[in-house]
């Protein structure tokens, strides 16, 4: 398709129905480089609709490998203020299978599946009269979505945003923050990395996070709402620090993928850990079998004991798409057309949607008989 016949296309926004938060076609219209190992896919729409989302939510990529089709959850670096394209930017780590794919095989016009947008990490969610976002590596993303869209819409904001690398040349988006700096008047900027590197000079700070080195970087902290998102031990660091230097953890939010562990530890998205409510208070003997009915599939099922609707789907040869499988990223949401689940997530379905009839099918066994429309 070449750009007149892309022009041509063209609709008004309010020509065009929103992308819903299931399933649909992508295109690929863009791939950039942005630092060693990183980069930036866009894109559009296959059924020419917009993208209504929240700057700090995610979108889970259906990727065609050859062994099968791979489930990978992504943080949109995108801003909603600018609704024709989505974009994400991926770091490809040692191992990583889904990244590596992408860099490999995701050129300009091809399609891949994605569900979404879901995930309550966003500023929309805490707003606050001042915000510091704290990050690492490509945990900048989120950020970066963030403050895309207080650029478009409040570039007036008293933003503080800080973001730790291990080179000068792996922070991410480096040359559009410190533009953004020169054009937001409420934006104050703080690199820090580990070592010093012979690509480039390094004048700013050095090291890592922590007590000493924060109120150098944002001296009014404790007054502001702080975004925080990167690797878990970073994470969980921060997180220390501010307890210790006596913030109100109310104000703090974190994002992770991570499986949630053993010891008390607070959801992502801003949920109550293991947030989502029983239905209903009926208990299930160890040794039954609870029927339930796909629907869509027109499959007949027998649940076992202590087994999750995903895995009862799995077992019946039903396909329930799923990624994180712990209740996070909301990929398997399906609508329960009757019966009673116990559920017990970890913030990636909503209270109004869990109203609606939608479960997750990853964190949800039956405690009665149910319908699930897949």
């Amino acid at each position: 398709m070449n750009a007149m016949t892309d022009l041509g296309l063209y609709r008004h926004l309010d020509e065009m129905a929103p992308w819903n938060d299931r399933l649909q076609v992508l295109e690929v219209i863009g791939v950039s480089d942005e630092a060693p190992d990183v980069k930036t896919f866009t894109f559009r729409s296959d059924n020419q609709t917009w993208f209504r989302y929240r700057p700090g939510q995610f979108v889970t990529l259906e990727l065609p490998t050859t062994e099968g089709p791979l489930m990978r959850t992504y943080t949109l670096s995108s801003s909603p203020s600018r609704p024709f394209s989505i974009a994400v930017t991926v770091k490809a780590q040692a191992g990583s299978l889904g990244t590596r794919w992408m860099f490999d095989n995701l050129k300009p016009g091809v399609h891949v599946k994605a569900y979404g947008p879901a995930g309550d990490f966003s500023l929309h969610s805490h707003p606050a009269a001042r915000y510091l976002f704290i990050s690492a590596g490509s945990g900048v993303t989120p950020m970066m979505s963030m403050l895309r869209w207080l650029n478009d819409c409040a570039p007036w904001t008293d933003v503080g945003f800080v973001n730790c690398a291990r080179k000068p040349e792996e922070i991410i988006f480096r040359k559009e923050l410190e533009l953004l700096g020169s054009r937001m008047p409420g934006l104050t900027l703080g690199f820090m990395i580990e070592e010093r590197s012979s690509r480039e000079g390094w004048f700013g700070h050095m090291g890592r996070i922590d007590a000493i080195r924060l109120p150098l970087l944002a001296p009014d902290f404790r007054e502001r709402e702080i975004f925080c998102c990167g690797p878990d031990p970073f994470m969980r660091a921060v997180r220390q620090m501010l307890e210790a230097a006596g913030f109100d953890m109310a104000n703090y939010h974190q994002e992770s993928f991570a499986a949630p562990g053993v010891e008390e530890i607070p959801a992502p998205f801003g949920s109550p850990a293991g947030g989502g409510p029983a239905e209903g208070g009926i208990e299930v003997p160890a040794d039954a079998a609870t029927p339930i009915r796909f629907s869509l599939s027109d499959v007949d099922a027998d649940c076992v004991a202590g087994q999750t609707v995903l895995q009862t789907a799995r077992a019946s040869g039903v396909r329930i798409p799923a990624a994180c499988e712990f209740g996070l990223c909301g990929t398997c949401k399906v609508k329960k057309v009757s019966g009673t689940v116990e559920m017990s997530h970890n913030g990636g379905i909503l209270d109004h949607e869990i109203d609606d009839g939608f479960i997750l099918a990853c964190c949800s066994k039956p405690l009665t008989a149910i319908e699930i429309d897949a």
